[in-house]
């Protein structure tokens, strides 16, 4: 089975170009959120969008927008290829988004906090076209949408791949070198996504995401 790589958490146009020339197939951008490392300006957003536009990989704006309007602005501005849902957006709400932006891959997030995320995704699951799975939380009072660096329960998981399938399923949360094989035998997801776990100081370590590349070709 080959699994995709999202390194997600990309500061600058180097970064980008670092983590395409290592093997990644997508790149996360993130946008304005209430917590989480990462965040970078919408104008930064579509300048590492444009730089790497030929270069055959997929750009994903992590947005916490909830309403399509919104996030279909925010969409023109930034110019990706996909849009990462990292708060739960109403269904209603991704129906008018397809409206809006036509053609362009919506990613909805499901962060596992229980049994109720099962239902979550298998809601969600017709109207987007993949899933993430993540460790954020948000109903605390300063919402947690991602970069947490924690793991969560991979046999749910599991369970969730299974119920949405074949609806492509991206694993996130606290993914690093030596765990990400064992993730993907036990989850066995399409591509797996990871901020801090190739990070040194918040910077893109490239000694270490080598590390991780190698790690999930051998899984």
């Amino acid at each position: 089975m080959s699994v995709a790589v999202k390194v997600c958490c990309i500061a600058d146009v180097d970064e980008a170009r670092w983590a395409v020339a290592a093997g990644a197939s997508a790149l996360g951008l993130v946008s304005a959120m209430p917590s989480g490392p990462g965040v970078i300006s919408d104008d930064r957003v579509a300048e590492v969008a444009a730089a790497v536009r030929d270069a055959g990989v997929r750009t994903f704006l992590l947005t916490a927008r909830t309403r399509a309007a919104d996030i279909a602005a925010q969409h023109r501005h930034c110019g990706t290829t996909t849009l990462q849902l990292v708060d739960h957006v109403p269904l209603a709400e991704l129906a008018r988004l397809r409206e809006l932006c036509p053609g362009v891959e919506l990613v909805q997030v499901v962060h596992v906090t229980g049994e109720a995320s099962l239902d979550e995704a298998h809601a969600a699951a017709p109207h987007v076209d993949a899933l993430l799975l993540d460790s954020g939380n948000p109903a605390l009072s300063v919402k947690q949408l991602g970069g947490t660096g924690r793991t969560h329960d991979w046999a749910l998981s599991r369970r969730i791949r299974d119920a949405v399938f074949p609806r492509p399923l991206w694993l996130a949360g606290g993914l690093h070198a030596g765990n990400v094989a064992d993730a993907v035998r036990r989850v066995a997801p399409h591509g797996v996504d990871l901020c801090n776990g190739v990070r040194h100081e918040g910077r893109l370590d490239p000694a270490k995401l080598g590390a991780f590349m190698q790690a999930v070709a051998t899984a």
